[in-house]
């Protein structure tokens, strides 16, 4: 998707921007806010008339006062083993609706054939039979685990909440970078962004019809009891944590207690009879869904690491038995996985017939020979990364590193190719972002919020901006040092009710249908062909 078109609607650069415009050109990225002849884009333009009322001085008060907040309330994150507020930047990042509605529609595609994909792994394979996806590139994967083959989850759903990561190139083309239907997390920042920044910037906030993000807890704590065990009435929802020392409590408590559900360990739980059970103080209470904010290798001794305190021996038996529904699924890190993600074009025709809505970033397989001898040519010039990894952590961005990182890389690659992507280097678009005494381009992307619940995915309107908050830094990572921006989706127009949220019409198990398994995947492609 490209950027729209530039129209008389926009507005000069402000006084306030007056060193911005040269710091952005020299990125060679998209910027969000400023066209390429540094005028405001129609999107943006009632944000920069609220700005340019502002000198540095006000905005610099303002970023300290939410600094401050958050602080009070405990928006932290834990950063090389010290407590820090989580970086707000006091310009947020604002989105069209027919932008939005392009993103909406290819996340929400997205999740319905990682649905399907991952409902298939872990049953018939159909998708490895078909040639689709090697199945050693599913068996050989970190998080395929063979302890939940076979089996329906209760309730049917395996993606209950996903965090999209999107980017835009450098022509305005929005991109998919990766997926997380694992544990993703995050989504307690866009909340607390929202509340700090239509204190910290009324001005802008009160002008436009912004649609709002607080339906969010409600709209999962439904899904969660939706997809509850059959037979349960009123299903007891719980939200298991490993603890007050991840650096993701914040967000454990926050939902929690927005959804009005309990936060437990898994010192709290208790398997009995392919039941669980939570200690409370007027005794054991069952428990019917849990939204797990645990690894799947820490979730239960007795089918994974034996070591771990986290979890609670015997939930792996009780999903199984339907006693009790796990979201997110136990397995679906599979799909997380950077290899199984480059197939993710092919399974979206495979099992919903439809191309693509959200292309992804362009990815070498270092398992195929060509692709591998070509990377292993062009190292400087790619970013290459484990198909493991998270947070920003092994990734290693060719043109910024040293001769001997890149030849201890090459060695690596050559060892394992199966456990590495490559791709060229993305100049990620840039948003307006106070640093020090003035404004400058940082580099951002997006994580829109999915949560299904069987029948429809609802995404929520916005989602998380990260910010690289080092100049020319491409890595937005909160543990590399990143920050993140409120993110602004417009509603249609100000006659529209800013908290209508629109439904998608056909089900999820509709969608997962179109093509029954029976057919084979080269037949269906001859058919639409003829």
């Amino acid at each position: 998707m490209h950027a729209p078109p530039i129209d008389e609607r926009l507005s000069p650069m402000s006084d306030l921007f007056e060193d911005y415009a040269v710091a952005a050109a020299r990125t060679g990225a998209y910027d969000e806010m400023f066209a390429p002849d540094q005028v405001a884009r129609p999107t943006y333009r009632q944000l920069e008339e609220a700005l340019a009322s502002l000198d540095l001085a006000d905005v610099s008060s303002r970023a300290d006062s939410m600094a401050r907040t958050f602080l009070d309330r405990g928006v932290t994150f834990d950063y090389a083993g010290e407590e820090r507020p989580f970086p707000l930047d006091i310009v947020p990042r604002v989105i069209s609706a027919p932008e939005w509605n392009v993103l909406e529609r290819g996340v929400a595609q997205r999740v319905r054939a990682l649905e399907a994909f991952l409902n298939d792994v872990y049953g018939r394979m159909s998708v490895a039979a078909d040639g689709v996806v090697p199945r050693r590139i599913i068996t050989s994967s970190k998080h395929f685990h063979r302890q939940v083959h076979g089996f329906e989850p209760a309730g049917g759903v395996r993606v209950h909440i996903s965090g999209i990561d999107v980017v835009r190139d450098g022509e305005g083309t929005f991109r998919v970078l990766e997926d997380n239907v694992r544990v993703p997390s995050g989504v307690s920042y866009v909340l607390e962004n929202r509340r700090a920044m239509a204190k910290g910037l009324p001005e802008a906030f009160s002008q436009q019809p912004i649609r709002p993000v607080e339906e969010y807890p409600r709209r999962l704590l439904s899904a969660l009891r939706r997809t509850a065990p059959a037979g349960v009435d009123e299903p007891t929802v719980v939200v298991l944590t490993p603890g007050v020392f991840n650096s993701a409590y914040f967000e454990h408590t926050l939902l929690a207690g927005l959804m009005g559900v309990e936060l437990v360990e898994g010192r709290d739980l208790i398997c009995r009879g392919n039941r669980v059970y939570m200690r409370t103080t007027a005794g054991e209470q069952r428990v019917d869904v849990i939204y797990k904010r645990i690894d799947d290798d820490f979730l239960d001794p007795l089918q994974f690491r034996s070591d771990s305190m986290l979890g609670c021996p015997g939930l792996v038996n009780a999903a199984r038995a339907g006693g009790v529904t796990i979201a997110n699924a136990v397995g679906n890190g599979v799909a997380d996985d950077k290899l199984v993600y480059s197939y993710v074009p092919d399974i979206i025709r495979y099992y919903l017939g439809e191309e693509p809505i959200i292309a992804n970033v362009d990815t070498f397989r270092l398992e195929e020979d060509g692709a591998r001898e070509e990377v292993l040519d062009r190292l400087d010039e790619l970013v290459v990364k484990p198909v493991d990894g998270s947070g920003g952590k092994g990734l290693v961005i060719g043109p910024d590193a040293s001769p001997e990182e890149l030849d201890a890389l090459r060695q690596r690659l050559v060892e394992d190719p199966r456990g590495w992507i490559a791709q060229p280097v993305l100049q990620l678009s840039t948003v307006p972002t106070l640093s020090g005494n003035r404004f400058g381009p940082r580099h951002v992307d997006l994580r829109p919020f999915a949560v299904n619940d069987g029948d429809d995915v609802w995404v929520l309107p916005g989602g998380l901006t990260r910010v690289a908050l080092r100049e020319g830094s491409l890595i937005v990572n909160s543990s590399q040092g990143g920050g993140s921006k409120d993110t602004w989706v417009l509603a249609e127009s100000r006659n529209m009710p800013i908290e209508a949220e629109p439904r998608h019409s056909i089900s999820i198990r509709e969608r997962t249908s179109v093509w029954p398994v029976e057919s084979s995947w080269r037949d269906r492609q001859a058919e639409q062909q003829q």
